[in-house]
């Protein structure tokens, strides 16, 4: 389910909760409504409130967190790529095929992951990384010099296809459901009381729905942020773009 349709949801739940404490006033003896019950209330609320920030707290640092961390990984994987074609260069003219083939595999790579919606298309050109590999491997040098860049050139391509495939590893959300729906679950009886207590009218209407947006909205971005490689908040492919434009030169 993308963020939109999940914030949509919560805004669902949020805004109707607040229309079920208008309903349930309706119905509730007036004796139930007095100004003691307001004030128990009111101290539930404060309750339920604090610990929703709590929690909404925890999902802000644990999506920043996540959203840092693979940012950090493509911009390793960029100066990984970097330093093979560096590598490869000072190894001789007889590396030009294999530093063609890291530009095209890298391209490819490039365009996977930013015009999907999933980072599951990193894995297709994993074929070639192999190659790559075996490809490095077969070179014979001739001097201490070229064994050295050998490898090097080896163990910058392990690193490189170890950083992409952490990034498929951690490519599911970080943001756990049960967490979630605790967290909405608490935000609607808030909105349930403030329905109780809230004058019937228009403008207490339309206060209670721009504050049910600006939640769901809030929760929006914090979901966005737990998809980098797609939708409004995502990760710049830059760093590998202005890489790919350094390679074979």
């Amino acid at each position: 389910m993308s963020p939109l349709e999940t914030s949509s949801i919560i805004f669902s739940c949020i805004f109707g909760g607040s229309i079920l404490g208008m309903w349930l006033r309706s119905v509730i003896p007036e004796h139930h409504l007095d100004a003691e019950t307001k004030d128990l209330v009111k101290l539930g609320v404060g309750l339920i409130g604090t610990m929703a920030a709590l929690l909404l707290g925890l999902l802000v640092a644990s999506a920043k967190s996540s959203f840092d961390t693979r940012s950090s990984e493509v911009t390793q994987m960029a100066a990984n790529v970097i330093l093979l074609d560096r590598a490869l260069a000072h190894y001789g003219p007889e590396t030009g095929e294999l530093r063609g083939m890291l530009g095209s595999s890298f391209a490819q790579i490039i365009d996977q992951v930013w015009s999907k919606d999933d980072t599951e298309n990193m894995l297709p050109a994993q074929g070639s990384g192999n190659i790559l590999y075996d490809k490095i491997q077969e070179l014979v040098p001739h001097s201490d010099a070229q064994r050295a860049l050998q490898s090097q050139a080896e163990s910058i391509l392990v690193n490189f296809g170890q950083t992409r495939l952490l990034i498929f590893a951690q490519s599911g959300t970080s943001i756990s459901t049960p967490f979630l729906v605790v967290v909405v679950f608490w935000l609607s009886m808030l909105f349930v009381s403030f329905g109780l207590f809230a004058p019937r009218n228009v403008t207490a209407i339309v206060t209670l729905l721009v504050a049910a947006i600006s939640v769901a909205a809030a929760l929006y971005l914090i979901l966005e942020l737990d998809h980098p490689f797609s939708g409004l908040i995502q990760i710049s492919s830059d760093p590998l773009r202005n890489a790919l434009s350094l390679l074979g030169k």
